[in-house]
Order: C-alpha cells, then sequence, then structure tokens
C-alpha cells in the first residue's frame, strides 16, 4: 500500500498548487497568473520598493518522491522533502549612492524526508545521487547568503565577498530537474565533503573579469571547513573549525550561434586541506588489511567541463525550442570515492501553442566509483570474512549507478511551475544487488 507522508508543509504545498488556477482580474493581485508573485503586488509597495533599490524573494520548493518499483526496499511509500527562501537584494547604488554595488542576503529552511536514503539506497553505504534534490544539509535554517558585489573599470572587473557557496558562480547549472544529478553544480555532488553548495554558506571571495562580451574568467577562495555542515551552525559567522581553502578558476563562454543562446564553462579546483587516501596508508599498505589508519594526502583536485546550448526556436518566439546540455567532472583517484560523472540531456520550452511556457526535459547520468575505493570496499569483507550481501556487517561493494529521468513543466502561473517526472535509477548507490528502481516524483516551484 502506497502510504503518503505527513509533513507539517504538504497542506501549504497543496493550496499554493490550487492557488495557481484561480481566476484573477489584475497582474498585481494575489493569484494573477501573469504576476510574479503569489501575493501580488503588495497594493503597488513591492514596485515601490524594486524603484527604491530593494527587491525581496519569497520562495518555495516542494518534491515528493515514491518507489514506484524496485530499490532496496520494496515497501512501497512517498516522501516529501521542501525549502522556503527568503532573501532581498539592494541596489547600493539607489540606496546609498555606491557605484555599481549590490547586497544580497538569504535565508533558507529545510524540512522533510527524502525516498532515497532507505527505500532507494542500501543504508550502509548510502546513495550518490537523490530522487529530492531539495533535501539535505539538515533540516534547519541558515544563512545561505551574506555577501556585497561590485563592479570596476564600466564593469569589466566584478567582484563579490561575503558568504556564498561556490556553485553560485562556479560549475553552475540550473536546477529544474527533481533528481540531483541533473541539477545545480555537479562538482559539489560528487566531492561534497570540502565543495558546500546552496543551501550551505562559508567565506568566500570571488573575482571575474570579463575579457569580451562573451567571454569572462574567474577565481575564487572559499573557506574549507565542515563545520558549516552542521545543522546548528546556520548561522555561524566565525572561522573556527577551518580546514583550509577551496580555490577553483574557471573560463566561461557565452555565445550567440545562429542567434540562439549557448554557455561553455571549464574549471579546475583545488583544496590545500588535508584529505585521507580512500584505499593506502601511510607504508602504501591496503589499511583495511593493516589496520592503520588511511594515509594523509596534503591537497585535493578535480576538473569540470560544461555546455548548454539552444539549438532550435520558433520565429514567433525565440525562448521557444530545443536545447541540449552535457556536464562532466574527473576527480582525484587517490581522495575521492567518486574518480568521474558523465551527465546529457535535452529541454524543449514551449511544446505547444496553447501551452508556450511549458517544458519537456530528459536526462542520462553515469557516476563511476574510484577503483581503490571499491578494492577497499573488498578488502573491509575479506578482513571480515564476509562474503553475504545480506549480512548486516557486509560492506557492499560500489561500482557504477546510472540515472535517467523524465519531467514534463506545467506553467500553472508566472509565480507557479508544477514538474512531475519519472526517474529510473539502475544500481541504485553503484551497488548492482540492490534492484533498479522506478520512482515517481513531483516538483513545486513557487514564488510568493
Amino acid at each position: 500500500m502506497l502510504r503518503l507522508p505527513k509533513t507539517r508543509y504538504s497542506g501549504l504545498a497543496l493550496a499554493t498548487l490550487l492557488g495557481g488556477l484561480s481566476p484573477t482580474t489584475g497582474a498585481s493581485e494575489m493569484f494573477a497568473k501573469d504576476s510574479p508573485w503569489m501575493l501580488g503586488d503588495w497594493g503597488g509597495t513591492r514596485s515601490e520598493l524594486l524603484e527604491k533599490g530593494y527587491d525581496f524573494t519569497l520562495g518555495y520548493t516542494g518534491e515528493m518522491g515514491s518507489n514506484l518499483h524496485g530499490g532496496y526496499s520494496h515497501d512501497r511509500t512517498a516522501r516529501y522533502s521542501d525549502q522556503f527562501t527568503f532573501g532581498v537584494n539592494m541596489d547600493l547604488q539607489k540606496i546609498l549612492g555606491w557605484h555599481d554595488t549590490e547586497f544580497q542576503l538569504t535565508l533558507t529552511e529545510r524540512h522533510g524526508d527524502n525516498i532515497s536514503n532507505d527505500r532507494i539506497n542500501d543504508p550502509r553505504v548510502g546513495g550518490f545521487t537523490s530522487a529530492q534534490e531539495v533535501w539535505g544539509r539538515g533540516e534547519t535554517w541558515r544563512i545561505t547568503q551574506m555577501w556585497i558585489k561590485q563592479k570596476y573599470f564600466d564593469g569589466a572587473l566584478d567582484v563579490k565577498f561575503g558568504r556564498f557557496g561556490e556553485g553560485e558562480d562556479f560549475n553552475s547549472f540550473p536546477c529544474d530537474f527533481q533528481n540531483l544529478a541533473f541539477c545545480g553544480s555537479q562538482v559539489g555532488n560528487w566531492v561534497g565533503g570540502i565543495w558546500y553548495n546552496w543551501p550551505v554558506s562559508q567565506w568566500a571571495l570571488r573575482v571575474r573579469y570579463n575579457l569580451t562580451d562573451q567571454l569572462y574568467a574567474q577565481v575564487g577562495v572559499f573557506e574549507q571547513n565542515p563545520s558549516n555542515l552542521e545543522s546548528g551552525n546556520g548561522f555561524k559567522l566565525s572561522g573556527s573549525g577551518t580546514q583550509g581553502a577551496v580555490m577553483p578558476v574557471e573560463l566561461v563562454w557565452s555565445p550567440r550561434i545562429d542567434g540562439l543562446k549557448g554557455e561553455y564553462r571549464a574549471g579546475y579546483y583545488y583544496s590545500n586541506a588535508k584529505a585521507q587516501d580512500v584505499l593506502k596508508d601511510s607504508n602504501g599498505q591496503p589499511a583495511a588489511i593493516s589496520g592503520a589508519a588511511y594515509r594523509s594526502s596534503s591537497s585535493k583536485h578535480g576538473m569540470w567541463f560544461g555546455a548548454q546550448q539552444q539549438v532550435t526556436s520558433l520565429a514567433s518566439d525565440q525562448s521557444r525550442g530545443l536545447s541540449l546540455f552535457a556536464n562532466a567532472t574527473v576527480h582525484d583517484k587517490k581522495t575521492n570515492a567518486i574518480d568521474n560523472y558523465v551527465q546529457a540531456g535535452v529541454v524543449y520550452k514551449g511544446p505547444f501553442d496553447a501551452r508556450a511556457k511549458d517544458d519537456i526535459g530528459f536526462a542520462l547520468a553515469r557516476v563511476h566509483v574510484n577503483p581503490g575505493y571499491r578494492k577497499n570496499a573488498r578488502l573491509h569483507n575479506q578482513v571480515a570474512n564476509l562474503d553475504d550481501y545480506d549480512n548486516p556487517g557486509f560492506l557492499p561493494v560500489q561500482d557504477t549507478e546510472y540515472s535517467a529521468e523524465l519531467y514534463y513543466g506545467i506553467h500553472l502561473a508566472d509565480w507557479l511551475t508544477v514538474r512531475p517526472n519519472l526517474q529510473y535509477i539502475r544500481h541504485p548507490g553503484g551497488v548492482s544487488h540492490v534492484d533498479d528502481a522506478l520512482i515517481g516524483g513531483l516538483k513545486i516551484q513557487s514564488s510568493f
């Protein structure tokens, strides 16, 4: 029997969805379909504040996942997770007269459960991807953004300082899909111990220089502080617990090919904090056999590549058409469980004249486990004299996981999009003993 999740927000999500179907008379009124905000223009106050330099964000993302078939546990159920976002962007040129300067403050709160944790993946080792990307980093309030940005030399130089995550500027990617393998900065998904994506923030500096109108280079320095991940540290501003720094560098090209938008990224990251070897001890022997501590490496590194390109459009509306995308990451084999990841997909916006703002997306991803990491698991079982997968002490050996997702985005209003989706996971968590899983999902994105 399918059991629906009980959550304090599911009623609000339903109300939000139904609100998008309500008849309205004006774009400034509550629930107007052509308004960017569900709550309207606050009697004109919101537009007045925007003119004065204050842009408020009140957002909600909710995601449901249900294991329709397969997975680690065949007990059918559904889980719901969500996130509230409260933010303000201030144009300090309008407010204080500071030339080309802006300030951003964003608070987030996450809540709920993830179907991947114990239904799709073997909980002894966990998984790589997540069927509900909005879940993660604790059910807690956080300062997700608190930065100031200023431009110099007629906008050629762009400097940002404060608290934010790497994926906000580096290896950036949209988040319309519900599966984590197709959402946001992928480097953070595979080296999450050092690269912290939204909603986690850390002290950081990012410097960008526009080489041409279509090409820019950027470099950053980000505090590597695992204590920022802890639920009780969502408002922590001190640097206690810092282990080092993550330093990404990236080149971004944004051409127009036959008038159609594209974006191509290539980058490299380096961490100067100590990192643990996945297999060997300080003597070069497998630590699982010797019993000694895993050796330490003085650094960790990797690289990424990303591409997005619109390839077709309609003469009547250039925003409608087919776009292709692909992403890949490569990581240090000595210290990282994942050594490489690849992903590709398509999105078609405006599939029907009557649904010009709807979109359809399909994507495939492959996550590959470092051979040294696999060997370590086998040796662990060998030393413990375990060869039965069903033994609770057995450490499942992880190899390659494949993911796919198909969604249809229903644009109910300019402030509300609902994306029902189907996800298929082969070898969840890279464990061949776990049955391939079919997941039904629903993603709600709304702006109040």
